[in-house]
C-alpha cells in the first residue's frame, strides 16, 4: 500500500474507537442510551461517540482534510453539499445499527477518504471479528493485510445474492425477483454494506441490489469490491459517484456478472 495516504493510522484509529467506545456497548447497550433519529432509523451511543473521536482524530492524520459524518448529516443535511469538494473522509461510525442493537455481529464502521468527490482510499472494520477491509484506489483491496480478489463467479442457476427490498420500489422488486427465479437463492440482505461487499468478494455471495445510495454506506464498499476486481454501479450502467444524487446500486463480483445481472434481472416482462 503507498504511503502517500494514512492508510494504516486510519486502521489503527478504527481498531482504538471499536475498543474504547464500540465494544463497550455491544449487548451492553442501556435503553436510553438508544433514540429513534427518523422514521423506522435509530441511533446509539455508540454511534454518536465514535464519529465524535473520529470527526476529530481523523483531521489530525490528513491535515486539510475536514469530516461528513452520517449523524452529523442527519441533523445537519446541508452538509452533503460540500461532499465534492477537497479532501474528506465520509464516516459511517456503526453502519448495521439495527443489527447492533439487537446483538447481532454483523455491524461495520466504515471510513472513506474522498478528493473532489471521489474515493480513493477506504477502510470497514467488524469490530466483532476484528476483520479489517482496506482499499485504495490503483492499488488494490485486502483483508486484515492479504491482498484479495473477487473468485470468478458461477453459472446462472448457482448465483446468490442480496436484494434489500426495504426501500426498493414495489415495481423494481417484483421485476428482479420474478428474474432471479432461477437462481440459487435471492437473499434477504445482512442490512449492513460494510459485510455486504467484502461477502461478495469472499465468494459468499456473488451479487447486491440496493437501493438507496447514502455515501457512507457504498463509497467504502464500492471501492472495495472494485479494488478486488468486481462492479458497482447505478443500475443504468453509470459509475455510483458518492457526491451526486441518486437511486439504485447493482453490486457483482465481476464486470462480466454486472452486465449479464444488469440485462437479466431488469428486463422487462
Amino acid at each position: 500500500m503507498a504511503g502517500h495516504l494514512p492508510i494504516e493510522q486510519v486502521s489503527d484509529l478504527l481498531r482504538e474507537v471499536a475498543a474504547e467506545v464500540v465494544m463497550p456497548r455491544f449487548r451492553k447497550l442501556a435503553e436510553t442510551e438508544v433514540r429513534v433519529k427518523s422514521p423506522g432509523e435509530e441511533v446509539t451511543i455508540a454511534d454518536e461517540e465514535a464519529e465524535r473521536l473520529l470527526n476529530i482524530r481523523l483531521p489530525e492524520l490528513l491535515p486539510g482534510s475536514r469530516v461528513i459524518g452520517e449523524e452529523a448529516v442527519s441533523a445537519q443535511p446541508e452538509l452533503l453539499q460540500g461532499l465534492g469538494e477537497g479532501t474528506v473522509f465520509v464516516v459511517d461510525p456503526v453502519d448495521g445499527t439495527a443489527n447492533f442493537i439487537k446483538g447481532s455481529p454483523c455491524f461495520s464502521m466504515m471510513v472513506a477518504l474522498l478528493r473532489e468527490g471521489e474515493p480513493v482510499a477506504s477502510w470497514m472494520l467488524s469490530p466483532a471479528t476484528g476483520t479489517l477491509h482496506v482499499a485504495e484506489r490503483g492499488s488494490g483491496a485486502w483483508i486484515n493485510g492479504e491482498r484479495v480478489r473477487a473468485g470468478r463467479a458461477p453459472q446462472w442457476n448457482a448465483l446468490r445474492g442480496g436484494v434489500l427490498t426495504r426501500f426498493l420500489p414495489a415495481e423494481i422488486t417484483a421485476r428482479v425477483q420474478a428474474n432471479g427465479r432461477d437462481l440459487a437463492a435471492i437473499l434477504p440482505g445482512m442490512h449492513c454494506a460494510g459485510e455486504e461487499y467484502p461477502a461478495i468478494v469472499r465468494g459468499e455471495q456473488h451479487f447486491v441490489v440496493f437501493w438507496r445510495g447514502l455515501p457512507w454506506d457504498h463509497a467504502p464498499g464500492t471501492l472495495f469490491l472494485e479494488e478486488a476486481g468486481g462492479r458497482a454501479a447505478r443500475f443504468d450502467g453509470r459509475p455510483y459517484k458518492p457526491a451526486e444524487p441518486g437511486f439504485g446500486i447493482l453490486a457483482g463480483q465481476s464486470p462480466e456478472l454486472w452486465d449479464e445481472l444488469q440485462r437479466r434481472l431488469f428486463a422487462e416482462a
